[in-house]
């Protein structure tokens, strides 16, 4: 029995679908915080489900030469988001800065930096960096 044409093209539509969900899946499965960049390092999460922490060491003090390692923390972020690195858009709109080094709330008591991080754009469409200083903020007493 002969396929139609529109019978083989759905078939080749469902073979490239599954295999770019399988591509997909592998790439945001396989999160090691010590293999990401400096770019994608800070806000990032794990495939384990630990935060990923940007963190510089001083190779040469007199040349300020300073080489920065990604590591990964004891902080656990919630199940949804492990495997996550966060995007550019979400970094700008929530007034971040993707050469932070550690975790601190230390930015939750600047009222500029708190305005951004609960403005709708931030808040309500970028839920991994919500989670993050909810957690901090929690984690420090402050709420």
């Amino acid at each position: 029995m002969a396929l139609s044409s529109s019978s083989t093209t759905m078939l080749y539509i469902s073979a490239v679908i599954i295999a770019l969900c399988l591509c997909v899946r592998g790439a945001l499965g396989n999160v090691v915080c010590e293999e990401l960049s400096k770019q994608s390092c800070a806000y990032a999460v794990s495939s384990s489900g630990k935060r990923c922490v940007l963190e510089n060491k001083h190779v040469d003090r007199k040349m300020k030469e300073e080489e920065y390692t990604c590591r990964t923390s004891e902080i656990e972020a919630g199940d949804r988001f492990k495997g996550w690195i966060e995007t550019d858009e979400c970094v700008q709109s929530c007034g971040l800065d993707r050469n932070a080094l550690g975790i601190s709330s230390d930015s939750l008591l600047d009222s500029q930096f708190t305005r951004k991080l609960c403005s709708p754009p931030c808040f309500r469409g970028c839920p991994n960096v919500a989670d993050l200083y909810f957690s901090v903020a929690v984690g420090e007493g402050m709420y």
